[in-house]
């Protein structure tokens, strides 16, 4: 059992009341923010030529922060390239198909997971030293990076549209050449690539076909 200290407790106690609260006086969003969010957003391939300020990337990152994490290990890390010099820099990395929607998007995004997340579970987890569990096991350490990781891009992407802005994810790039380009003598490694912006609605495409909740589903 952990043993909380009194000011954890009241931390503990005040998170309760303001969750419960929060819970009590909020809805469910409505169908046309789910649509925006899910049932009719599109992956875009074309871009306005619109800038995304670096204060709405404050804005997302401190949003995206707040999802879950196992043992809150926050082990998602994001670069967001808006330069035509760091763009350039990237190109290499892209396959062909995707160089054009990269190019004339306002940013690229890199999610990348570091291997050495645990380095800061001091602050991210402070009540238990939990940093051995994944220091002394590389399998749960890379899979507990890679996992969450990915959950964080995930996260970053449904509160980019929340907040007015499109996404194109993609993995069709190479791995070791943007790990080479951008994470260089670190334990960080790429995941895939988001650009954001606003989108184009002349680029998109018809939507693709989704497995129907029989195929992939039980209920036990």
């Amino acid at each position: 059992m952990i043993e909380l200290n009194d000011e954890q407790k009241l931390a503990v106690a005040k998170a309760q009341k303001e969750f419960s609260e929060l819970k009590a006086d909020s809805s469910k969003l409505s169908d046309d923010h789910l649509n925006l969010l899910f049932g009719q957003a599109r992956s875009m391939n074309g871009w306005q030529d619109k800038e995304v300020s670096d204060n709405l990337l404050n804005d997302l990152y401190e949003l995206t922060k707040m999802g879950p994490t196992s043992t809150n290990s926050c082990p998602a890390r994001f670069i967001f390239i808006k330069s035509d010099e760091m763009k350039e820099k990237i190109k290499p990395a892209l396959l062909p198909n995707n160089v054009e929607k990269c190019m004339t998007a306002p940013v690229i995004t890199i999610i990348g997971y570091d291997l050495d997340f645990s380095d800061h579970m001091g602050k991210l987890f402070p009540h238990m030293d939990i940093a051995p569990m994944y220091k002394g096991n590389s399998d749960m350490n890379f899979s507990t990076a890679f996992r969450n990781g990915s959950l964080q891009g995930a996260y970053l992407m449904i509160i980019a549209r929340a907040i007015g802005l499109d996404c194109g994810p993609m993995s069709g790039f190479n791995n070791e050449l943007v790990d080479d380009l951008f994470f260089k003598d670190t334990n960080i490694k790429s995941n895939f690539l988001c650009c954001l912006g606003y989108g184009d609605p002349s680029k998109i495409f018809f939507r693709l076909p989704r497995l129907d909740f029989d195929e992939v589903c039980e209920i036990i």
